[in-house]
């Protein structure tokens, strides 16, 4: 496939534009998903543009597993197992819940929409996205709790919606439905998936343990997901929660299995990775919303506006409608004995329910979708499908995301310094057993008496500057002076990089010395709080 000079210059200019939203997200304090989903929605209607379509089954198996893995891979276990009851209720409960309710309302208010096709819409637009929801409540500081139940709800909701989703589009395809049989189906496709992504994560991990190569261990856990995802495909389960049970069991194991080298180069990647491949997805969806309403030009303007507000506001008003009651009755019932685990107040039920976004998957399943039945003919209603799923992604994302940090502010949900106390309660843990690491060793020929007193002091501050943080007598001295040496260490690596930099400028090393140099004053570097 060729490209004529006109098409190049129209692909660097879309480049261009692109990496000039990302670069103005910081600027503008605007989630970049956001950003890109507006930019793009501007950019596709820009004359001249060139159509840009992706075959059915793309976005849902090239793109999606690396994504949901690297979700599930950094995914807290115990954060899953003490929120387990809200996020089923999310994540399963509210998942159908929103099938049902988009299905009922968007076949009784868009014209011409069958049952088919509106329950196959109803489970598109059923999975949240975690990504600019959980970056506005980091940045303002919500209590971890909420951060940790958004983030369970779309890690599992996405397989529950997905497998509804292969229920409803098998349903339209074949022109049958059963409900005992679909019902089965469900359950089938669930337990298969975890049972696929157990057993590829146990051998990934039999793998994993005979290796110290970090570039091919890095390989490894980027196939990861499609070594879940495809046989579990194959298999006619679910590669979904295939992927994500083997994230899960892989992030569980992955510390026992790896080198500092493969941690570093890996945590390095999956952000780079999930970083471009996102921005991607999120511009995308602007930018193929102009050939979508050209496929629906037989509906008015008004009457597609009509549709896409009646659906979206289904979406919001079902999540709310739910989390509320089901928030409280649970604890009436079960909760109520547990002193620990009080019920919360009013406000923090209100943020979940405004921290439905949704993205990359609904966009995925949207354009996933096939393009014909069993018996020929077109999938019914595919382009109007695709609109509104794409309406309730730019809905969510631009109403919900902008005003996500004024409803926040306005309900006074603020972070309960529960992340800053488990960090400091790690490092103290961790000082204590190097310090009595350091007394075994004390006696060792190779220990120098004042290497050993030079380590005393070092790990003895440092376990009293966190300690400092549980006492209510501590007035900040300890703080400022390791805030001082730090500031002071950082003004003397910069000269030490600089001074590297300058050999190399001169011709005295070449270029591999000065990287390998360099990294290692930046992980000095790094491991400052400065």
């Amino acid at each position: 496939m060729s490209f004529s000079t006109h098409e190049e210059l129209v692909l660097l200019a879309l480049l261009v534009a692109l990496a000039a939203l990302l670069v103005l997200a910081p600027v503008l304090r605007t989630p970049y998903p956001i950003l890109l989903v507006v930019g793009g929605l501007a950019l596709g209607f820009v004359p001249g543009i060139p159509t840009i379509t992706l075959p059915p089954d793309l976005v849902l198996v090239a793109i999606l597993p690396p994504l949901l893995y690297s979700a599930a891979f950094y995914t807290s276990l115990r954060d899953l197992k003490q929120n387990v009851r809200q996020i089923s209720l999310l994540a399963i409960g509210l998942v159908a819940a929103t099938m049902v309710g988009v299905a009922v309302v968007a076949h009784a208010f868009v014209s011409d929409l069958g049952w088919g096709p509106a329950f196959v819409l109803g489970a598109i637009v059923s999975p949240t996205d975690p990504l600019a929801a959980t970056a506005i409540a980091r940045r303002i500081g919500v209590p971890r709790r909420i951060v940790a139940i958004v983030e369970g709800e779309s890690l599992v909701n996405d397989g529950t919606a997905l497998v509804l989703y292969r229920v409803a589009v098998v349903a339209v395809v074949s022109g049958s439905f059963s409900l005992w049989e679909s019902g089965l189906r469900f359950v089938w496709t669930a337990a298969g998936g975890v049972a696929v992504g157990m057993v590829v994560g146990f051998l990934i991990a039999a793998v994993r343990r005979r290796l110290d190569n970090p570039p091919v261990e890095v390989t490894i856990a980027v196939l990861t997901g499609y070594f879940a995802y495809l046989p579990a495909a194959a298999l006619g389960v679910s590669g979904v929660l295939a992927v994500v049970t083997a994230g899960v069991y892989m992030g569980w194991r992955t510390p026992e299995l790896t080198s500092v080298q493969t941690r570093l180069d890996g945590a390095a990647m999956w952000q780079i990775l999930t970083f471009v491949v996102n921005a991607l997805l999120f511009a995308l969806v602007g930018l193929q919303l102009n050939h979508i309403l050209d496929s629906l030009s037989g509906r008015s303007a008004g009457q597609l506006l009509w549709d896409a507000v009646v659906v979206a506001a289904t979406v919001i008003v079902v999540r709310i409608v739910w989390i509320f009651p089901f928030t409280y009755v649970p604890w009436l019932l079960w909760g109520r004995a547990g002193e620990h685990d009080p019920a919360p107040p009013w406000q923090r039920p209100a943020v979940v329910a405004w921290m439905g976004l949704r993205g990359a998957v609904s966009l995925a399943a949207a354009l996933a979708l096939p393009l014909t039945t069993d018996a020929g003919k077109p999938f019914p209603d595919r382009p109007l499908i695709i609109y509104l799923s794409f309406s309730v992604i730019l809905a969510t994302l631009v109403f919900q995301g902008l005003s996500m940090p004024l409803v926040i502010r306005a309900l006074g949900v603020e972070d309960d310094g529960l992340d800053a106390k488990e960090e400091a309660k790690a490092r103290i843990h961790a000082a204590d057993a190097a310090m009595a690491r350091l007394e075994e060793l004390v006696d060792e020929d190779w220990v120098r008496p004042e290497t050993a007193e030079r380590m005393r002091g070092q790990y003895g501050f440092r376990r009293d500057r966190f300690a400092a943080r549980f006492a209510s007598e501590d007035d900040g001295s300890i703080e400022e002076r390791s805030l001082a040496y730090q500031r002071l260490r950082r003004e003397l690596l910069d000269a030490e990089r600089a001074a590297v930099a300058e050999l190399r400028h001169d011709g005295r090393i070449n270029d591999d010395v000065m990287h390998r140099v360099t990294r290692d004053l930046d992980l000095e570097d790094a491991r400052l709080d400065v």
